[in-house]
C-alpha cells in the first residue's frame, strides 16, 4: 500500500520539471480519425487535455471527423471520393461535413467542460479560419487551405480556456471550405510558435517496421524523417503526419509528437515523463 503510494509520488516528482517548463507555453493538438469516435478513448484523451490545461499549458485542439462524415454520407447513398487523401467536396458533401464537424465540436467542448475546464468551440460560421480554394491537378470542389486566422480571438481564448477548432474556413468572398485537419494544426502551430505540435493517432508512432511493435523510434530528427520517407521505410498512413510534423518544425515549432491515443494517458506519458511513449520529432 505504502509502496504503491510512493510510486505515485515518484511519478508526480518526475513530472514537476516538465510542468514548470511548459507553464504558459502553447501546445497544438490534432485529434481525429476513428479514435475520435470511440467513447472510451475520446473521454480518456479529453481528460488528459483538461489535465494539461490545469498545469498552465495554453491549448489549441484541432479536431477532424472523417469517419463520422463518411458514415453519414453512406447513409445518404453518397460515395466518398478521395484524391491524395483529400475528400472531394461538392455542395451536398460540404453541408454534411459542416453538420458533422459541428456536432463533434459541440461534443468535445461539452466533454472537456465536464472536467471543470473552460472550452470554446470555433466553427465555420465563426469566421475564425481564413481560407482559399486548394490548388490541385484535379478539382477537389470545396476543399481549401488555411491562409490566416483570427489570432487576437485565439489568444484571448487561450488565456483561460481551451480552443476547440473545427477545420473549416471561409474565403474573402464568403465561400466555405473543408480543410484537412492536419494542415490546420500545422499552420496554427507554426504561426503561434508553439512549444509542441501533438498528432494523436491509432498507431504507436513511427516504426522502422510497421509489423514489429518493438521497432518504435522514440526520437527522430527532421533530416532522418525525410530519409525514412525517401527510403519508403515509413508507411503511407504515417507519411502525412510526418510531413506535417516536419513542416511545423521548419516553421518555428519547437518539437512535434506522434502519439497512440488508444493507450490510456498516452498524452501525459509523452509530455510529462523522461522516456515518453510515442515518437518525438526534433530539429
Amino acid at each position: 500500500m505504502v509502496d504503491a503510494a510512493i510510486k505515485k509520488a515518484d511519478v508526480l516528482i518526475e513530472a514537476l520539471p516538465f510542468i514548470r517548463k511548459f507553464n504558459k507555453k502553447v501546445f497544438v493538438i490534432k485529434y481525429g480519425g476513428s479514435i475520435l469516435g470511440e467513447n472510451r478513448v475520446r473521454k480518456s484523451v479529453l481528460k488528459d487535455v483538461a489535465f494539461l490545461r490545469y498545469t498552465g499549458v495554453k491549448l489549441v485542439l484541432v479536431h477532424g471527423g472523417g469517419p463520422a462524415i463518411t458514415k453519414r454520407l453512406n447513409s445518404k447513398n453518397k460515395v466518398s471520393q478521395f484524391i491524395n487523401g483529400m475528400r472531394v467536396t461538392d455542395e451536398f458533401t460540404l453541408g454534411v461535413v459542416q453538420e458533422e464537424l459541428s456536432k463533434l465540436n459541440d461534443l468535445i467542448v461539452k466533454e472537456i467542460s465536464s472536467y471543470g475546464v473552460g472550452a470554446v468551440g470555433l466553427k465555420a460560421n465563426d469566421n475564425f479560419l481564413k481560407a482559399t480554394k486548394k490548388k490541385s491537378k484535379k478539382d477537389l470542389g470545396f476543399v481549401g487551405e488555411v491562409i490566416d486566422f483570427d489570432v487576437e480571438k485565439l489568444n484571448q481564448i487561450m488565456e483561460n480556456d481551451i480552443a476547440v477548432i473545427s477545420p473549416m474556413g471561409v474565403s474573402e468572398d464568403a465561400v466555405t471550405f473543408n480543410i484537412n485537419a492536419d494542415e490546420v494544426a500545422c499552420f496554427l502551430a507554426s504561426k503561434l510558435g508553439a512549444e509542441k505540435l501533438v498528432l494523436l493517432t491509432n498507431v504507436l508512432g513511427v516504426m522502422r517496421d510497421p509489423r514489429q511493435n518493438t521497432s518504435l523510434i522514440p526520437t527522430i530528427k527532421v533530416k532522418e524523417a525525410k530519409q525514412l520517407i525517401n527510403r519508403k521505410t515509413i508507411d503511407e498512413g504515417m507519411i502525412p503526419k510526418i510531413n506535417a510534423a516536419v513542416s511545423a518544425m521548419e516553421s518555428g515549432v519547437n518539437k512535434a509528437h506522434i502519439v497512440d491515443a488508444k493507450i490510456p494517458h498516452a498524452l501525459l506519458l509523452e509530455i510529462f515523463t523522461n522516456r515518453g511513449i510515442g515518437t518525438e520529432v526534433v530539429k
